[in-house]
């Protein structure tokens, strides 16, 4: 497939024939290429120019880098494959450099489009010092929580003083983004691709742009109808019941409850120095080890064994082991994550249902499942989304939903829900994996190959941890 920037790469700037919004036209131009596929495939590089608030279309420009990797098929088909990465705030592009693995590219061109505010794109929103402040707060037994606001409010302040508009980076704009893209390189029909929460933000673009849509692939998708700061506590104690026995279960919950409000201490020795330092941690440490075991392939299986362990008090291994993550860098966090949780999930999400939680599950009570919660968006400061982002629609555009059975982030629960308004979507539940697993296995893979060539073809599966329904 030719694309319109492609003829013109010795000129700074192209521009396209096309406007999604009057008062300004969405441009490309070349740049250098930050990831390669195998140098066997033609790869392009270039960045779409937008404005950064679309409601202000002579103002502040911005570059988001893509990355076209083109299939090696003579005959390959003129719907490429767009994708762009979750989070949200997580980078894109170096995804290009495996895609030649893929099933997808044998018969089409796979294009890789990095968000606004992540990584590569200009300005990012990435800061720094998140992980110092933490770092602080645990060697002078402040609140950590409190450290990190202030490292965040510090954050913010750095880049509005640059005179970014942090309300603009948002889901509605990144939908506006991708349309521009698609009109930019004159591409009439797209099969979009994401995951975990680009897997919301590609439904966005087919609500409001559906008209070029050919199909959707979504892994462990996060619908923009579910305001998941309502639902994450719970989403990751189901999966902790899966993992453990119900004796366990109930020693557990006992253990982790009467835990509130205390303190336990550890000698530390810091990698490099020759003095212990005595570290405070309580049952939010304790569970976000247990957190990071229930995202880790392999750990998740070590789960009874860590509990085991913390309620028999041999907990000091798992924590010194945690206060090494911890001091191991000073860490940053990305600004466009926070604007688009901010505006889009916390904005929308009740106070007293994410309150609720907390109280029919005492044993992880004040546990931030994510690292975004209400106290951050007080400080952040960002623009709602709009209302209408935010309510399910119907389509009849066919969509693979892939799910993980132990995925204690986006729960299967949420394909079905997506199902209910996209009937002409097929749902792959893989009952042992965890979040991704769709983009992240042999069997995925294949399933997305199949799927690309014939989207209303009915999927099947012989391998009883994977069904397709």
């Amino acid at each position: 497939m030719k694309y319109v920037y492609i003829t013109s790469l010795l000129l700074s700037i192209t521009i396209s024939s096309f406007a999604q919004n009057k008062g300004y036209t969405p441009k490309t131009e070349p740049c250098a290429c930050a990831f390669k596929a195998d140098t066997a495939y033609h790869t392009q590089c270039a960045y779409l120019i937008v404005p950064e608030n679309r409601s202000k279309p002579q103002g502040r420009k911005i570059k988001l880098p893509f990355i076209i990797v083109e299939s090696k098929n003579p005959d390959k088909k003129k719907d490429p494959v767009l994708f762009s990465a979750g989070g949200p705030g997580l980078s894109t592009l170096h995804y290009a450099k495996s895609i030649t693995r893929r099933s997808l590219l044998k018969n089409r061109d796979y294009i890789a489009f990095e968000q606004r505010g992540t990584d590569y794109a200009i300005p990012n929103l990435n800061i720094a010092d998140i992980g110092a402040a933490a770092q602080k707060g645990y060697r002078e037994h402040l609140s950590t929580d409190s450290m990190a606001l202030d490292a965040i409010k510090k954050g913010r302040e750095k880049l509005v003083k640059q005179g970014i508009d942090l309300s603009a980076y948002n889901t509605d704009e990144s939908a506006a983004d991708i349309e521009d893209l698609r009109i930019a390189l004159k591409i009439d029909s797209l099969n979009l691709m994401g995951i975990s929460y680009s897997g919301g933000l590609m439904m966005t673009v087919l609500n409001r742009y559906p008209k070029h849509i050919r199909s959707l692939i979504l892994d462990s998708p996060l619908p923009e109808f579910v305001n998941i700061d309502e639902e994450e506590l719970t989403n990751f104690n189901e999966v902790i019941d899966q993992v453990i026995s119900p004796d366990l279960k109930e020693r557990f919950h006992r253990y982790f409850t009467a835990m509130d409000g205390k303190k336990f201490t550890i000698d530390y020795l810091e990698k490099g120095k020759m003095a212990t330092e005595r570290l405070y941690y309580g049952r939010s440490e304790l569970l976000a080890i247990l957190h990071s075991y229930a995202e880790d392939y392999d750990k998740i299986k070590e789960i009874p064994k860590f509990l085991e362990d913390v309620i028999s008090g041999h907990q000091e291994p798992y924590i010194k082991t945690y206060f090494d993550d911890v001091f191991s860098g000073n860490g940053g966090a990305s600004g466009m994550r926070f604007s688009v949780y901010c505006s889009d999930k916390l904005a929308y999400a009740s106070p007293a249902i994410i309150k609720q939680q907390d109280e029919i599950q005492p044993w992880l009570a004040g546990f931030h499942v994510n690292d975004v919660y209400l106290s951050i968006s007080k400080v952040w400061q960002v623009k709602p989304i709009k209302a209408s982002t935010k309510k399910p629609f119907y389509s009849n555009i066919p969509a693979l939903l892939g799910a993980g059975g132990m995925d204690d982030s986006c729960r299967p629960i949420y394909n079905d829900l997506i199902h209910h308004y996209m009937p002409n979507s097929q749902r792959i539940l893989f009952s042992q994996r965890q979040h991704g697993p769709l983009l992240n296995s042999r069997d995925g893979d294949e399933f997305i190959g199949h799927f690309l060539d014939h989207p209303f073809g009915k999927l099947s599966s012989d391998n009883k941890e994977i069904v397709v329904y």
